[in-house]
């Protein structure tokens, strides 16, 4: 899971991509980076840490340029963050190209090594995103006619970069001399919106990951980037727009409503706080059919995405809602953390609790999901060390059962606590009385009622089916192998080549 913006503007960009990374930061606190333009000079900075940590005001005056693009970063192949995979990336050859990528590919091996062998291209790192990078510079330079490019040339590009790279991909890049580019895998797997604002100047053009970063830094919402679509604004700020997939189905991960997105975005035509809201409905049902309702005294979220859905549940229900815990702002998101004692020290940093919202009651506590199961432990211990006479746990999204493959780090199935559990056992380990998941086809229903359009989505997680259609159990064991180091020394290469390239086999279908 990462953060993308990119913009075309009239005067310097360098606030404006600054300004914006911090409104995504959300979407990644391990590294931040931003590249502008002058012509065809570019000018990049990136570090690990937050935003506001990797650039400094002398970092900004080195940024000039009225184009430019960001980038704000979480690990998505469960490794330790290296510096050398901050991004944006950026290659000389052919034409001068940097990129910034949210997603995951799921062939990245076979593409890397097809690189090498046929392309003639280096990949220095293990990013994926690095290797797109390649896949893109080595599709324009194929395009091109002669030594130039034209729109044409642009688009067919980036109609052979889906032909090749299998997973998610929303992409912003800058192509030296010509303008910023960006597009969307064919399932549209990972949000992009583009959006306008008019200057003194003329139009200046936006493309971001969430519509919250339009409402920023003042910028109207155009639309979402569809499916397989690329869009392509040059240095006269001229827009341009292409479906360059040859199939394509809108089927958005799931779980950027549920947890990832900022309430107050608006994805793929939908509000992210009205799902919310609609959760809360379909989980107060559910919670009705589980648990007597005169043995719950109050309703608790556990802040901050669960917020809206525990609001509504309490009101459907007609139960008191009240704010029981505290949170520090300060602390990353702790599913992400490596490390199960840093994980259970991280959770007690972020949360407190307010004591008289607990003592003597039989209290509800609502959270948007659970994954590793270590949160919500430590939050049910704390709760009855509060005073609660009774914890019951309700969670806005159903059991998380299978990695996320498509750009979220999340666990091997053996860390999930719900890999081969039932409800009860669930609610045992984690030390609730009782425990209610909101059901898949409820949470679907909560958001294609706000726009029947969206009919499809990626739900891997929960239900372990993968849209693109090529992540098999014996990526998955690999996946797992590679995350968790236990492949041995023999097995480790075949291992790091099925997390990123699938199979041998896929390499001839480039």
């Amino acid at each position: 899971m990462c953060g993308v913006l990119g913009v075309v503007a009239t005067t310097p960009v360098n606030q404006l991509l600054y300004d914006g990374l911090m409104v995504l930061q959300h979407r990644g606190q391990d590294a931040a980076g931003i590249a502008t333009a002058e012509g065809r000079t570019f000018h990049l900075h990136k570090g690990p840490g937050l935003v506001r940590d990797v650039f400094r005001t002398r970092n900004m005056r080195a940024l000039p340029g009225n184009w430019g693009i960001g980038h704000c970063r979480y690990p998505t192949a469960g490794s330790a963050f290296n510096f050398a995979e901050a991004q944006p990336f950026y290659v000389n050859s052919p034409f001068g190209v940097t990129l910034a990528h949210n997603g995951n590919l799921t062939n990245s091996d076979a593409l890397k090594r097809a690189m090498f062998e046929q392309d003639l291209r280096h990949v220095n790192t293990n990013s994926d995103s690095e290797v797109l990078l390649n896949v893109l510079a080595h599709e324009l330079q194929a395009a091109a006619k002669g030594h130039q490019l034209d729109l044409d040339a642009i688009f067919t590009a980036v109609a052979g970069v889906h032909r090749r790279c299998k997973g998610a991909y929303a992409v912003v890049a800058m192509i030296a001399g010509y303008g910023l580019l960006a597009f969307r895998d064919p399932y549209g797997i990972r949000p992009l919106v583009v959006g306008t604002h008019t200057a003194p100047g003329g139009t200046e053009y936006l493309v971001a990951s969430e519509s919250v970063t339009m409402d920023a830094l003042g910028f109207h919402v155009l639309r979402d980037v569809e499916p397989g679509e690329a869009v392509f604004i040059d240095l006269n700020r001229h827009f341009s727009a292409r479906q360059c997939a040859e199939k394509t189905t809108l089927a958005p991960c799931i779980f950027e409503y549920v947890y990832l997105a900022r309430p107050d975005s608006i994805m793929d035509g939908v509000s992210v706080y009205e799902t919310r809201l609609s959760m809360g409905e379909f989980l107060a049902d559910k919670v009705k059919q589980h648990i007597p309702l005169d043995h719950i005294d109050v309703v608790i979220p556990i802040p901050d995405s669960s917020r809206p859905a525990a609001m509504q549940l309490a009101q459907k229900l007609k139960l008191p809602y009240r704010e029981g815990f505290v949170k520090n702002r300060y602390v990353g998101r702790t599913f992400i953390m490596p490390g199960q004692s840093m994980r259970e020290k991280s959770v007690r940093q972020k949360l407190n609790t307010i004591g008289q919202e607990f003592k003597g009651k039989r209290v509800l506590l609502v959270d948007d999901s659970i994954v590793r199961g270590t949160t919500s432990r430590e939050i049910v211990e704390m709760a009855r060390a509060a005073g609660a006479l009774k914890v019951y746990f309700a969670s806005a999204a159903p059991p998380v059962r299978f990695p996320n493959v498509y750009g979220i780090d999340m666990p091997t199935r053996g860390e999930l606590i719900a890999t081969g559990k039932s409800d009860a056992e669930i609610a045992l380990e984690i030390g609730a009385d009782a425990l209610v998941y909101q059901d898949l086809d409820a949470l679907e229903a909560s958001i294609s009622a706000l726009n029947p359009r969206l009919a499809t989505f990626d739900a891997s997680c929960f239900n372990g089916r993968y849209v693109t259609g090529d992540v098999t159990a014996e990526y998955l064991n690999a996946v797992e192998a590679y995350r968790s180091g236990k492949a041995g020394d023999e097995d480790s290469e075949d291992s790091r080549q099925m997390v990123l390239g699938l199979s041998s086999n896929e390499e001839g279908q480039d």
